[in-house]
C-alpha cells in the first residue's frame, strides 16, 4: 500500500515521539510511523490525509484550515528546494535512512523548519530536534 501524506507531514513525522491531539490520532500516526519504518511508499496528497484521518469526525479539525495549506506550501518548497526538485501532490517516494537523515539535518536550521511557524507543537518537536532525534518513532531500516 502507500502512505498519503500532505507536504507538511513530512516535517512532523521526523519528530514523532508517540504524542498527538488524541490517543486516536497517536495510535494513527504510530502505525503510519511504523508502515514508513518498513519502507512503504508515500504519495504527496492535497489537502488532508492518511494521518489527519482520525480527525475527520471532529467538527473543530484544523485539516481543511487556511493556515494548515500554508504549512503545505511552505514545507513542499522548502523540502523541494533541500532535494533540488519539485514536491507536488502525486509524486511518489520511499522515506529511506538517507533522506530521513537529510530532512532531519535540514529540520535542525531554523530556516527549513518556516512551514512550522505558528503550529502549536513547533516548540516542542524543536526540543526534540534539539536531542538529536531521541525518542522519534521513525527509524527506517538501513537499506
Amino acid at each position: 500500500m502507500t502512505i498519503r501524506l500532505r507536504a507538511h507531514h513530512l516535517l512532523c513525522i521526523l519528530t514523532y515521539v508517540g504524542k498527538g491531539y488524541s490517543p486516536v490520532f497517536t495510535a494513527n500516526l504510530t502505525v503510519i510511523a511504523g508502515r514508513l519504518a518498513e519502507g512503504e511508499e508515500i504519495m504527496i496528497v492535497k489537502g488532508p490525509d492518511d494521518i489527519c484521518a482520525p480527525l475527520f469526525d471532529d467538527p473543530a479539525s484544523h485539516c481543511h484550515c487556511d493556515s494548515v495549506t500554508e504549512r503545505d506550501r511552505a514545507a513542499a518548497q522548502a523540502i523541494g528546494k533541500l532535494l533540488a526538485r519539485p514536491v507536488l501532490p502525486g509524486n511518489r517516494f520511499v522515506l529511506d535512512q538517507d533522506l530521513l537523515r537529510q530532512l532531519r539535518k535540514a529540520f535542525s536550521a531554523e530556516d527549513f523548519r518556516t512551514a512550522c511557524r505558528g503550529c502549536e507543537w513547533n516548540d516542542f518537536c524543536v526540543g526534540i530536534a534539539s536531542d538529536d532525534y531521541g525518542g522519534a518513532k521513525l527509524f527506517p531500516p538501513a537499506y
